[in-house]
C-alpha cells in the first residue's frame, strides 16, 4: 500500500475512534473490512489485551496491523490533533456529515488558521488549511459527499446554489458558544467542480500591540514619530498576508482616543475596534475607495484609515486628505520601503506632493519561528546563501526545522513579522522632489536596517532556518 492510499483509507475512517481513544490506545483506524475493523497499532503494544479492550468498547471486531511507535505519533498527531487551547475541537465529531462544516470552522479556528480551502479533483476531493501561512492536508472527502457539502456553504453565505458556472463572493456570521467572527466566502468554478475558500476574519483586536509584532527597538521608534504626527501618510507595504492590516489596527489600536475621529474604509473589515468608525467597501454600489475618502473628509476626521491604495485616484484623494490636515494610514503593494515612492509617482501623484504629506513608509514580510521542541542544531556552510549575497556575520551552526507533535510535525511554531521602517526627514524630502532613488548611502547613515539585514537577525539568532529567509536576501 503507498502513501496516498493509506491517508485515504485513515481520513476515511476517522469516525471509528475519538481524538481521546486514538491517542490513549495508540491507534489509527486502517479500513473497515466486512465485519471487522483494521487498526494500526504501535510495534510493542500487547496485541491480544488491546484487541479484548476495543472490541468491548466500540462494540465491532478488531484486527490489528502494527507500524512503527515514531509513525503512530505523526499520525496521531496529523489526524488527531491536540488543540493547545481550552475549546477542543473533538476529531470524533469531524466526520460527522451533519456537522462537518461546522466543526471544520471550529477546529479551524482554534489551530489558528487564517483560511479553509475545499477542493475537488478528478479522483479525490480534499479540504487544506493554512496554518503559519503554510498549506496542511486535513481531510479527503467522498466525490458524492461533496455537492450537499458546498450547496451548504452558499446557503449559509446567501449564494445562489443554482449558480456553478460563475464565481461568488459572500460573508457568514459564525457564532459558537462566546466566540463569534465573519468568514469571508469565494467561490469558484473549476474542471471538476467548485473550489471554495473560507477566509476566517479576527473579530477581536484587543490582543494586538505594536510591541509584540516584530519592531525592533530602533525601528518602532522610528515608526511612533510618523504615527504621532498630527497629519500625513503612513504607508505599509508588501505582499498578501504579510501581516500589514494587523500593523495598521495595532497602530488604530494606539491612537484610539475619546479625543479622536477615526474612520476605516477596509475590503473586508477584518477586526472591530470600539471607538472607531468601520466601513466596508462594495464596489457593487459605487462604494469605493476614492468615493469613501470623499465622504470622510466631510465627516471631520482626525485619523483616516485606507485598506488599500490600489489606484491613482485614492492616491490623489489619501493626498488631498494628508494635505488639509488629517493622518491617513493606507497600504500599498511595492517591494521595499523606498519602493513606495516610486510607485506613488507612478500612480501620477507629483514628487512634490509625496514629499510633503508622506510621514513614514514601511515594508514587512512574515517570517515562521522554528518550534523550539524539535529544531535541530547542525553546522552552518556559506552555500546555502544565494550566490550574490554577502553575509553581515559570521555564521558556524543554524537550526534546521524537523517536526513533532508540538508544532504538527511542521517544523515551526508561530511567526514574527519583519520590518524596514523609512522616516521621511527634510532631507530625504529633497531627494523626493529632486527624482533621486538612489538614497542607499542617506539610509546608511542614518542606520536604517533593511529588511535582508532584520531578517538576517532573526536567522543569526536561531530563531529560524535559511529557507525562510532566503527569498529576502535577494533584496540585498
Amino acid at each position: 500500500m503507498d502513501v496516498n492510499e493509506e491517508i485515504v483509507l485513515l481520513t476515511n475512517n476517522l469516525h471509528w475512534l475519538t481524538k481521546e481513544q486514538a491517542w490513549y490506545y495508540r491507534v489509527l483506524p486502517k479500513m473497515k473490512d466486512n465485519d471487522s475493523l483494521i487498526l494500526y497499532c504501535e510495534n510493542s503494544t500487547d496485541k491480544y489485551a488491546l484487541i479484548a479492550e476495543l472490541e468491548i468498547l466500540l462494540n465491532v471486531k478488531i484486527k490489528l496491523e502494527p507500524i512503527s511507535e515514531a509513525y503512530i505519533a505523526k499520525l496521531l498527531s496529523k489526524y488527531y490533533i491536540k488543540e493547545n487551547t481550552s475549546k477542543n475541537v473533538a476529531h470524533s465529531q469531524i466526520n460527522n456529515a451533519d456537522n462537518f462544516l461546522e466543526n471544520l470552522i471550529k477546529e479551524a479556528k482554534n489551530l489558528k488558521s487564517s483560511d479553509i480551502h475545499i477542493e475537488s479533483y478528478e479522483n479525490k476531493c480534499r479540504v487544506r488549511i493554512r496554518i503559519d501561512g503554510m498549506m496542511v492536508e486535513r481531510y479527503l472527502l467522498k466525490r458524492e459527499e461533496y455537492p450537499a457539502l458546498i450547496n451548504k456553504i452558499k446557503i449559509f453565505a446567501n449564494l445562489d446554489i443554482a449558480e456553478k458556472r460563475l464565481p461568488q463572493d459572500g460573508r457568514i456570521n459564525f457564532k459558537h458558544q462566546d466566540q463569534q467572527f465573519d468568514i469571508r466566502v469565494s467561490v469558484l468554478p473549476t474542471l471538476f467542480g467548485e473550489k471554495v475558500v473560507l477566509r476566517l476574519l479576527n473579530s477581536d483586536a484587543t490582543n494586538i500591540d505594536l510591541n509584540s509584532l516584530g519592531f525592533s527597538a530602533f525601528d518602532l521608534e522610528n515608526y511612533l514619530q510618523g504615527v504621532k504626527k498630527p497629519n500625513g501618510i503612513l504607508l505599509i507595504s508588501g505582499p498578501t498576508g504579510s501581516g500589514k492590516t494587523t500593523t495598521l489596527y495595532a497602530t488604530l489600536k494606539l491612537l484610539n482616543k475619546e479625543t479622536r475621529n477615526i474612520l476605516t474604509i477596509e475590503d473586508p473589515v477584518e477586526y472591530t475596534l470600539e471607538g472607531i468608525n468601520q466601513v466596508q467597501l462594495k464596489e457593487s454600489i459605487g462604494l469605493g475607495f476614492a468615493a469613501a475618502l470623499r465622504t470622510f473628509l466631510r465627516q471631520d476626521p482626525d485619523v483616516i484609515m485606507v485598506g488599500e491604495i490600489r489606484d491613482t485616484e485614492t492616491a490623489n484623494m489619501a493626498i488631498r486628505a494628508a494635505l488639509t490636515g488629517h493622518l491617513v494610514l493606507s497600504t500599498i503593494h511595492t517591494n521595499s520601503a523606498w519602493g513606495t515612492v516610486s510607485r506613488l509617482i507612478d500612480m501620477g501623484v507629483p514628487p512634490f506632493l509625496v514629499a510633503n504629506t508622506l510621514n513614514t513608509t514601511v515594508a514587512q514580510r512574515l517570517v515562521r519561528l522554528l518550534c523550539p521542541d524539535c529544531k535541530q542544531k547542525e553546522e552552518f556552510s556559506n552555500d546555502f546563501y544565494p550566490k550574490q549575497f554577502k553575509p553581515f556575520s559570521v555564521v558556524n551552526n543554524h537550526f534546521k526545522a524537523t517536526g513533532c507533535d508540538s508544532c504538527y510535525y511542521t517544523g515551526y511554531k508561530g511567526r514574527k513579522a519583519v520590518y524596514e521602517v523609512i522616516p521621511i526627514d527634510y532631507e530625504l524630502a529633497l531627494e523626493i522632489k529632486s527624482g533621486n532613488m538612489n538614497i542607499q548611502n542617506l539610509l546608511k547613515e542614518r542606520g536604517i536596517q533593511t529588511l535582508t539585514e532584520n531578517a538576517f537577525n532573526i536567522f543569526s539568532h536561531g530563531l529560524t532556518t535559511i529557507d525562510e529567509i532566503y527569498p529576502l536576501l535577494f533584496n540585498y
